[in-house]
């Protein structure tokens, strides 16, 4: 039976929203050097595959998550997929702000929390892990339990499980890097002798330069 990952990942690799180029490496915004990119935000214009994902993450909380009250979105990428699983379950919805607005009411969280609320994070992918681990920090300083967070992708960078260990949240994810990688060979789109490379800048990406 194919795995959640493998199935994810080759519909992840179908749409383009994961690009592998180990001979021509991007620039995050962090201003690292990458050979790949993930681009989860790809999946909201394919309706199927955006089902999929909302499906998933739904059941994925019903499983793991059943007391949960409230659903949380790290802004931005992840407050379509928050918004669309918190309809699916019928639970109310926020959003997380990487910083309060700077006019207005200045909310660092939009929409309404109460105290004491069971608060799921849905996030579309996890690098280091900073900037979802923020909105955990913002959600429990309004008084909520985070239960934990599904993202949709992770790189699995070792700074990045430390992090969620510290801090005590438990993340799943939908697919990670290493099913990604393996379907990519798999289907061909990268050859056997690239795993090398990516996997050199898996080890030090903050300090990879190709």
């Amino acid at each position: 039976m194919e795995t959640l990952e493998k199935i994810f990942a080759a519909k992840l690799l179908k749409v383009k929203a994961i690009k592998l180029q180990p001979t021509n490496p991007f620039t995050w915004a962090s201003g690292w050097k990458s050979p790949f990119y993930c681009d989860n935000r790809k999946t909201l214009s394919y309706p199927e595959l955006r089902n999929f994902v909302k499906i998933e993450i739904g059941r994925l909380i019903s499983e793991r998550f059943p007391d949960v009250d409230a659903i949380a979105g790290v802004a931005t990428g992840a407050i379509p997929q928050g918004a669309l699983v918190a309809d699916l379950l019928n639970l109310p919805f926020v959003y997380v702000r990487s910083k309060p607005k700077d006019h207005g009411l200045e909310n660092l969280i939009e929409g309404e929390l109460r105290p004491g609320m069971k608060v799921v994070v849905v996030e579309d992918l996890i690098s280091t892990g900073g900037s979802s681990l923020k909105a955990v920090e913002a959600i429990r300083n309004n008084g909520c339990e985070v239960r934990g967070m599904i993202a949709a992708y992770t790189y699995g960078f070792d700074v990045a499980t430390q992090a969620f260990k510290e801090a005590n949240v438990k993340l799943i994810t939908l697919t990670n890097y290493e099913a990604v990688v393996k379907e990519a060979v798999r289907i061909g789109y990268i050859d056997v002798s690239d795993v090398e490379v990516l996997n050199e800048w898996r080890k030090d990406p903050a300090h990879w330069n190709g």
